[in-house]
């Protein structure tokens, strides 16, 4: 059985192809690496609230001595009881003279309806009416998940808020905010929410049965 000799000359002409070729592969393949890793930090990158798109979810003036941040899902019944009892005493107290900025986040966790009209609130938000949607939805809640933030009640509130329709539906059908709403669950999870309403007060957790006294410190803190 006869074998192939092989030339040195022809293994010094195969390896000096392969070394001719080896930085253009390498190139090649570093630069896949970095498209890939480009494409994959975009895709995860989280959708966070811009600050105009804060100022339309909160109330207040911004540079209020105290910073007071609401987590709440519109289905949960505590926080229906907090917008109906406390959350007015707030606004007029601490909010309307200039002590408090209140910003309301989302917080969805009780289930499909509540993501949705979530999303809802933040499709309004567009057309400068996300506090009426969201004082619509507490009037409205009607248990957990029982159909009463179905798509077609939540569009029937914003067309009884006048909004605009068309412009609505688009966001809404589309899935606008259907990432910001989750990453308002992430956000929530990341700083230990695990009720609803949770409270902030200058970055400090609090619960609706302290929220007010604990304001009345942070002022009283800071001489106001």
């Amino acid at each position: 059985m006869s074998r192939r000799v092989v030339s040195p000359r022809y293994q010094q002409r195969r390896q000096s192809g392969w070394r001719s070729i080896l930085p253009f592969i390498i190139v090649v393949v570093v630069a896949v690496v970095l498209i890939v890793i480009l494409i994959s930090g975009s895709l995860a990158k989280p959708t966070t609230p811009t600050n105009t798109e804060r100022d339309k979810t909160s109330l207040g003036n911004a540079s209020a001595p105290v910073q007071v941040v609401e987590f709440g899902d519109y289905q949960c019944p505590a926080c229906g009881s907090f917008y109906v009892n406390l959350e007015p005493t707030l606004v007029q107290n601490y909010v309307n003279p200039g002590k408090v900025y209140f910003t309301f986040i989302p917080f969805s966790f009780i289930g499909p309806e509540s993501i949705r009209a979530a999303e809802a609130a933040y499709c309004a938000m567009d057309q400068g009416k996300f506090w009426d949607y969201h004082d619509t939805l507490y009037n409205n809640q009607r248990g957990e998940n029982q159909g009463g933030f179905s798509d077609a009640n939540l569009e029937t509130f914003a067309q009884n808020l006048n909004l605009n329709m068309t412009d609505f539906k688009s966001c809404f059908e589309g899935n606008k905010y259907q990432q910001l709403v989750n990453d308002n669950i992430a956000t929530g999870n990341s700083k230990n929410v695990q009720s609803t309403p949770s409270f902030f007060v200058d970055n400090k957790l609090v619960y609706q049965d302290t929220l007010l006294s604990t304001i009345d410190a942070e002022l009283k803190a800071k001489g106001k």
